[in-house]
């Protein structure tokens, strides 16, 4: 590898952590950095999941003020995220790559088109029943869901999270998003754990990545803990668009 290569690496790695932290999505950033250096798909994926893991840790780390009182949601859900990354880990080595190539430009489009009606439809659901504060079973099962498209893939799980986590649980945006960090270091933590065992990843591009992207989820969380709901909320859906912009392209 040669020292631009490894530069190009931890470059894409800062930038996938702070992206990660913020929103999700930081897979689009050094998955496709990957490819174009030359790695195989394949490695390429599970190398990235495995580097991105520390870069997860230090987001939820730097969310921690807002994990506060959150103890009991993160025991109801993550599980569920566990779940869901063990198998879409299992998914993406014995599945074909083609097998999500449709689905997930039209689940990053749903998540972006929840969290951009989410104030809406919160104030219309308001006359009916009260929204759990630490999920319904019907969140559990959405978060598993969306674990096994994080376990896979894991572009924009950090949208679809949080597009599930506002509709269905009562909270503020900045402290769901906290939750979202967990969750999704979950998924990836237990996918890595998957592949370290069973896989081959390039331990050189890990440990680039996972430089980069510990320090990028510190500087997401200085940067994303202070936007306002209103643009945290449309840095997700910009980012969730550029998302489906390059699956498709």
């Amino acid at each position: 590898m040669s020292a631009l290569s490894a530069l190009l690496i931890v470059a894409a790695g800062v930038g996938a952590g702070a992206i990660n932290t913020v929103v999700g999505s930081g897979t689009l950033i050094t998955f496709p950095t990957l490819l174009a250096l030359g790695y195989p798909p394949v490695v390429a994926n599970v190398s990235n999941t495995v580097g991105l893991v520390p870069g997860s840790l230090s987001g939820a780390v730097g969310y921690r003020r807002e994990l506060s009182g959150q103890r009991q949601r993160l025991l109801r859900l993550a599980p569920a995220s566990a779940a869901g990354g063990v198998l879409g880990g299992v998914l993406l080595l014995v599945l074909p790559a083609s097998a999500f190539e449709t689905i997930v430009p039209l689940l990053i489009g749903l998540g972006c088109l929840l969290v951009a009606v989410q104030p809406w439809l919160t104030t219309r659901l308001g006359s009916g029943a009260p929204r759990p504060p630490h999920g319904s079973v019907g969140a559990v099962g959405l978060v598993l869901l969306t674990g096994v498209y994080g376990g896979y893939f894991g572009a924009a799980q950090g949208v679809l999270l949080l597009a599930i986590l506002g509709l269905l649980l009562d909270d503020q945006l900045q402290r769901l998003n906290a939750t979202k960090n967990v969750l999704a270091l979950v998924v990836n933590g237990v996918a890595a754990l998957l592949f370290v065992v069973v896989a081959d990843p390039d331990w050189a591009v890990v440990g680039l990545i996972a430089l980069g992207a510990t320090a990028g989820g510190q500087l997401g969380a200085t940067v994303g803990r202070r936007l306002p709901p209103v643009a945290l909320r449309s840095v997700v859906i910009v980012i969730g668009v550029v998302a489906i912009w390059r699956l498709l392209v």
